[in-house]
């Protein structure tokens, strides 16, 4: 193939940052960066892809989530866990109603730097680059912060090999096992519906696998009971820290890139002829792919060209991003070409990006009804198209945060203010990423009834 893990730099490049002030610096840093020790590891890509080959087969389930952009500011131990924990509860949830496996992906170790639709914003007369995340530069309104930094990769790097040993701990390392599912309750989930009906869920699972042992099956001895594959993905914006980060693998000479397992292409980005897309066609990892309203059939099979010519399953994740009063009417195309060429593709769902709003305040919101309702468009029309809606992908947390509104909680605009901590879009609390998943769950099993 003719292609390098540089040669994007010949294509337009959009939302890559050109206003670091030394060039050279950047370009030390990036060589650093390539000295460095992967992230993740060639097996493991491969592992993901045969597991997502089963979601593009209708035989599992995608559930990725995670934090809009990390931040170096609330890089605590506590705050993986907690949000390794929703997402495991989530998929527990969600194993019950669709019956299948989940290949559980998060929004983690990685996911720093996020496209602007400005490059710069204006406060009290004063006009500054845009935050483009914590790699890049600050969030604080000054000339200073704001001054993209080539040293911020280097700690984005090991930010994100800290928060992969200690995820690795957890789904390795006993905290994972399904027997703890008990335990894994959030505080202030506690007198919630969703404590109700986790409980009841964990009760369920505890006495399936205490008659399974006494069957005979010792629960210590199987794998799928004690650990869980959990993988990290974010968007690879910054090409040449992507670039850095990609290797070859010595057991097959084939380029992966280290920086996470799954990487995806953002609707700003997906020019078929631009950078992002050129690098990504390279590299052996599961590519994601944004498809807003702006994405015809054309494109979108022309893109399928590029980055899977040989129409491998597992390689391509569709994530649809339409809002909740556009999905009905722009899915249907998507799919509907897609299936006439025979392409295999996973189908995921991304109810966040498409329904933001402004809140009085000026805070940026999203009304937990409306991510419902892409939800279910997304899945009634898969159902009805003949495609598989193989996932979901959520910004959400595991902190008791107050940024969407709505949900059993009942977070209004009042609310918003009181604990409003993202650095970039509003996210999912645990109780209302939970909520999600039990409802998602429930469609599930409506779905397995009326194919009986």
């Amino acid at each position: 193939m003719d292609w390098k893990p540089d040669s994007w730099r010949s294509k337009p490049a959009r939302h890559i940052p050109e206003d670091y002030p030394d060039p050279a610096a950047l370009a030390a840093a990036e060589d650093e960066l390539s000295g460095y020790p992967p992230l993740v590891f060639a097996g493991e890509v491969r592992t993901l892809r045969a597991s997502l080959a089963q979601v593009a087969r209708g035989e599992a389930f995608l559930l990725q989530g995670g934090d809009c952009a990390e931040s170096f500011k609330e890089f605590h131990p506590d705050n993986i866990r907690d949000t390794f924990r929703v997402l495991l509860q989530m998929a527990v949830a969600l194993t019950f109603g669709a019956a299948m496996p989940v290949v559980k992906v998060g929004r983690i170790a990685g996911q720093f730097a996020k496209p602007r639709s400005a490059p710069t914003e204006t406060n009290d007369n004063q006009t500054l680059p845009s935050y483009r995340g914590d790699n890049i530069n600050g969030m604080e309104f000054s000339a200073d912060a704001r001054m993209p930094d080539p040293q911020r990769l280097l700690k984005a790097y090991g930010q994100a090999a800290a928060t992969l040993n200690l995820i690795r701990a957890f789904a390795t390392g006993g905290y994972a096992d399904l027997r703890n599912v008990h335990n894994w309750n959030l505080e202030f989930v506690s007198g919630s519906r969703q404590e109700d009906r986790y409980s009841a869920l964990a009760d369920k699972i505890s006495e399936a696998i205490a008659f399974m042992e006494a069957c005979g099956v010792d629960g210590s001895e199987v794998r799928a009971i004690r650990e869980v594959d959990f993988y990290t993905s974010h968007e690879a914006l910054l090409l040449g820290f992507e670039t850095a980060m990609t290797r070859i693998d010595s057991t097959t000479g084939r380029w992966y890139d280290t920086s996470a397992h799954l990487i995806w292409i953002g609707d700003r980005t997906r020019q078929p002829d631009g950078a992002h897309v050129e690098f990504c066609r390279g590299v052996e990892n599961p590519i994601g792919l944004k498809c807003g309203p702006t994405l015809a059939p054309d494109e979108l099979i022309a893109l399928l060209d590029a980055l899977n010519p040989k129409n491998d399953p597992g390689r391509i994740v569709l994530i649809t991003r339409f809002g909740a009063e556009k999905a009905e009417e722009g899915l249907p195309p998507l799919i509907r070409r897609v299936r006439a060429e025979g392409r295999n593709v996973v189908w995921s769902c991304d109810p966040m990006h498409g329904n933001t709003i402004k809140a009085a305040g000026g805070f940026k919101t999203r009304r937990f009804d409306a991510i419902l309702a892409e939800v279910r468009a997304f899945t009634d029309t898969c159902r009805a198209e003949g495609a598989f809606p193989g996932g979901v992908h959520f910004e959400m947390t595991g902190q008791n945060v107050t940024e969407c509104l709505g949900g059993s909680q009942e977070i209004s605009e009042a609310d918003l203010s009181s604990r409003y901590h993202t650095h970039c879009d509003p996210r999912l609390n645990a109780n209302q990423a939970l909520e999600l998943a039990f409802i998602l769950a429930d469609r599930f099993k409506d779905y397995r009834k009326t194919s009986i």
